[in-house]
């Protein structure tokens, strides 16, 4: 069982930056691959970027070379760092952890989810 819990969101407004943490508990952090995922209300919940436990990253299109995701896992954390948001980034973000090392960005394919926490972008 692996336990996660999120912090750092918040409002903040375009164009600024905001930096998500992910603090795991429980079974061997760093085995696991962590992704971050984030919905919006009204819509279906979408990959943001993942992580495998050798740092391979991954992004979404829509964030890619926006939003930066890296991984302690001496300290059992994964980070989002988001640069330059937008509106549309507006949504609460979720950590997630597959039992296995590689990051994939299909969240059915994620095992332990954190509660999430909200991001929301002012125009």
């Amino acid at each position: 069982q692996v336990q996660l819990v999120e912090s750092g969101g918040g409002l903040v407004q375009a164009g600024g930056s905001l930096r998500l943490s992910c603090a795991a508990s429980g079974r061997t952090f760093g085995n696991n691959a962590m992704g971050w995922f984030r919905q919006a209300p009204g819509k279906e919940r979408e990959f943001v970027a993942a992580i495998s436990w050798s740092g391979t990253t991954y992004y979404a299109a829509s964030v890619k070379g926006r939003f930066t995701i890296s991984r302690n896992n001496a300290k059992n954390n994964v980070y989002l760092q988001m640069n330059s948001v937008n509106p549309e980034d507006t949504a609460i973000y979720y950590c997630a952890a597959r039992s296995t090392a590689v990051a994939v960005s299909t969240y059915l394919s994620y095992n332990y989810w954190g509660q999430g926490t909200q991001v929301t972008v002012s125009s």
